[in-house]
């Protein structure tokens, strides 16, 4: 199969996923349990999450698409694996946003960083540029478990 047939169809399912997961948690500022924690120094303005995300979303899009169409004796574990944390991704904002579980979210993202990190070693073994495209996610993930734990510790 073609790599651009593929893409076409993971660039904008895991961009639906991802937002859909965002917004039926009213995640983000605007839900009154987020407004009224207290924040890091480092906390980015409203904009930046969407900004990211939406870059984030659209690199794992190519990256998966590009580990489908690949070769190799990792590939299906490499799925599998991205699958798994693609579920912990969208379970995060369910869980910190929905169910105000500022913990349990930093569980989540915790768990999320190694599956990520795995995931990504994995890729780069079928496709190295599949593997560089899930760099910005590991850091992201790095920066956002930061604040998540950041949140935590101000909002005992």
């Amino acid at each position: 199969m073609r790599l651009e047939r593929i893409w076409i169809v993971t660039v904008p399912l895991i961009l639906l996923l991802g937002f859909a997961s965002g917004w039926l948690s009213n995640s983000g500022y605007g839900n009154g349990w987020f407004d009224a924690l207290k924040k890091p120094s480092f906390m980015p303005p409203g904009w930046a999450f969407p900004v990211a995300w939406t870059t984030i979303y659209v690199l794992m899009g190519v990256a998966v698409a590009r580990v489908i169409a690949g070769q190799g004796p990792h590939r299906l574990l490499a799925l599998t694996l991205f699958a798994a944390q693609l579920l912990l991704n969208l379970a995060w904002s369910p869980v910190f946003f929905g169910m105000h579980q500022a913990r349990a979210g930093l569980v989540i993202i915790v768990a999320m960083i190694l599956l990520a990190a795995v995931t990504a070693i994995l890729f780069w073994r079928i496709c190295r540029a599949a593997g560089a495209l899930m760099i910005p996610y590991l850091g992201w993930l790095c920066f956002a478990a930061s604040l998540n734990a950041a949140i935590v510790r101000l909002n005992p």
